[in-house]
């Protein structure tokens, strides 16, 4: 049986980030620990791409048009949903994830979606290094993945 094992050289990798502004002290956190890990595994900073959206709804449309750009090897989506005290919690959970999927499906191209959705403030606060981090190695390693597929 031939095995891909798994890669997290991110040396000449192009990355674009889409960051939401909305709820910007958990944003910024997620921003700060995947360029951090980005940079960790050797990606050059000249060679990432950030572009901001007012929210998470926004996200999928900036995503689509760095897919279709055949300017990146992958993407990454950061954000934080925190839910409120109506339905607009759900809606905008739901769709933001379901159109960041639809984006990679698309375009062939790999997306970390890194997209908190939480309950409070201090859960997202709590989450967000991690999943910046998370986001960053995801996709590199799903990039690297799929050029050893081609």
């Amino acid at each position: 049986m031939k095995e891909i094992e798994k890669n997290l050289n991110g040396k000449g990798m192009r990355i674009g980030i889409v960051q939401s502004r909305f709820n910007p002290v958990v944003c910024e956190g997620l921003l700060g620990a995947c360029r951090s890990q980005l940079k960790q595994q050797g990606v050059n900073d000249s060679d990432i791409t950030l572009a901001t959206v007012p929210g998470a709804l926004e996200i999928p449309l900036v995503l689509q048009q760095m897919a279709g750009s055949g300017n990146f090897d992958a993407l990454i989506a950061l954000g934080a949903i925190i839910r409120g005290d109506t339905y607009h919690f759900e809606v905008v959970s739901n769709e933001s994830g379901r159109c960041v999927s639809d984006v990679q499906l698309d375009n062939g191209i790999p997306i970390a979606n890194a997209i908190l959705t939480t309950d409070t403030d201090e859960q997202a606060e709590e989450r967000m290094i991690v999943k910046g981090e998370e986001a960053a190695l995801v996709a590199i390693e799903m990039a690297n993945l799929l050029k050893a597929l081609a």
